[in-house]
Parts: C-alpha cells; sequence; structure tokens
C-alpha cells in the first residue's frame, strides 16, 4: 500500500492514515503506518542517491485509533519531534474531527469534561470519578452539522474540538452521554449495524518545528457524501 502523503519536508511529514491500518504495530502480519511511511523514504532515498545508514529516523507524534481515518503528522529529526511533542503537550495543536453519531446530544453545541480510566486488560476506557486511580481529565468541543435518520433512528452529524488525547477519548466521551458513534463496536456493539467507524481526524493545525509557520491541513471525511437517510 501507498501512503497518501499531504506534506513532506526535511523535518515532518504529514500523510492520510486509512481507516483499519494501524499508526503502529508490532504485529508482522499487518502493515501500519511507520513501516509504510519508513518503507517510502528509503525509496525516496535511493532514487536521490542519498545514502541510508540503517532505517530512517521517523518519530510518532500522535496517534489515531486502527478503526479511525484522519491526518496524521511524523517528525523526521529528533529536534523536529521535540519540538512537535512540545506543540502537542501546550495545547499548541488543533485537532478537529467530524463524527456520525445515534441519536444526538442534549445540546446542539457545547462541552464535554470527563475523566476517564482505561482498563488495559480489555483495552477499554470509562468515565469514572476524578479521584479513581489512573483517572485522566478529557474534554472536547462539539457543534451539530447536520441530523438524519438511517435505519428508522435519529442519527447526527458532528464536528468535534479535541482539547485532550485520551484513549477512545471521543468514542467514550460520546456513548457517555447516549449518542454513541456509529459503527463503534467496542462501545455500542449492538448499534445500527455498519461496516465502518464513522469518526475522521479531518482537520489538523499547528507550527512548523523550525520556520513557526502556521500549518493547516484538511481533508473530506469518507462519510460526507454518504447518504443517511
Amino acid at each position: 500500500m501507498k501512503p497518501e502523503i499531504l506534506f513532506e519536508d526535511s523535518e515532518i511529514l504529514v500523510c492520510h492514515k486509512p481507516a483499519g491500518t494501524a499508526v503502529q504495530t508490532a504485529s508482522f502480519s499487518s502493515q501500519d503506518m511507520v513501516s509504510l511511511l519508513k518503507n517510502h523514504l528509503m525509496r525516496e532515498a535511493r532514487k536521490s542517491g542519498t545514502p541510508l545508514k540503517g532505517a530512517p529516523y521517523l518519530a510518532v507524534i500522535h496517534r489515531l485509533d486502527q478503526p479511525v481515518e484522519g491526518i496524521l503528522v511524523f517528525g523526521k529529526t529528533k529536534k523536529a519531534a521535540a519540538a512537535l511533542n512540545n506543540q502537542l503537550t501546550g495545547d499548541g495543536f488543533g485537532k478537529y474531527y467530524e463524527a456520525v453519531t445515534e441519536g444526538a446530544p442534549t445540546e446542539s453545541s457545547g462541552t464535554l469534561t470527563d475523566w476517564l480510566v482505561r482498563d488495559g486488560r480489555t483495552n477499554l476506557s470509562s468515565v469514572c470519578s476524578p479521584d479513581t486511580p489512573d483517572a485522566k481529565k478529557a474534554v472536547l468541543d462539539y457543534q451539530m452539522l447536520d441530523q438524519h435518520t438511517r435505519d428508522g433512528r435519529l442519527v447526527s452529524h458532528l464536528s468535534i474540538h479535541l482539547h485532550t488525547g485520551r484513549h477512545h477519548q471521543i468514542r467514550v466521551q460520546l456513548a457517555h452521554v447516549g449518542c454513541p458513534i456509529l459503527g463503534d463496536r467496542k462501545y455500542n456493539p449492538d448499534g445500527i449495524p455498519s461496516r465502518r467507524l464513522h469518526l475522521c481526524a479531518c482537520r489538523l493545525d499547528f507550527l512548523h518545528p523550525s520556520t513557526k509557520k502556521p500549518l493547516h491541513f484538511e481533508i473530506r471525511p469518507f462519510f460526507s457524501g454518504e447518504d443517511l437517510n
């Protein structure tokens, strides 16, 4: 599989991760984005005649769940990776998603603030009280874009601005308020049948690690043209 690269220079690489592909995995039986992109970097180095000593450097800055499609940025140098990580931890990244949910939030727009805890045994997260051991604060803003019916049930198209990057955060928080994401078999196994998780990391904003130039990347979610009626 050839990776879809949105931007690349000597310091960073921005790509579109397809749904179903892991960012990074220890499995030898499936391809992941890190392996695909390192293969790309090696091919490009051979084309340019640039010698490589071992595998090219590629730092994972942030992640997306395997069934989620969307935009990712990687660092191609240690210096660039450190600068990007500083932006990420300091809320310097603008991370925007779109989702289709079963049902709808109580309000057409708002902020969800919860505390989440991850169960390493089941690889699931859940909303908990703030004093729960290992609980982490999770915050997102949402805005209703549209509503339709599907299989006789209400579905909502939401725009989401993610302020924190917790495990399965959007999926858990939306399920907790009664509007789980369409196709989410982990947090809504008895929901409307769907072959794909209707969640896309559709926009990413950050500063270039060296030039400090604002960068903006945007893709169209696969479900944006889908008939939800």
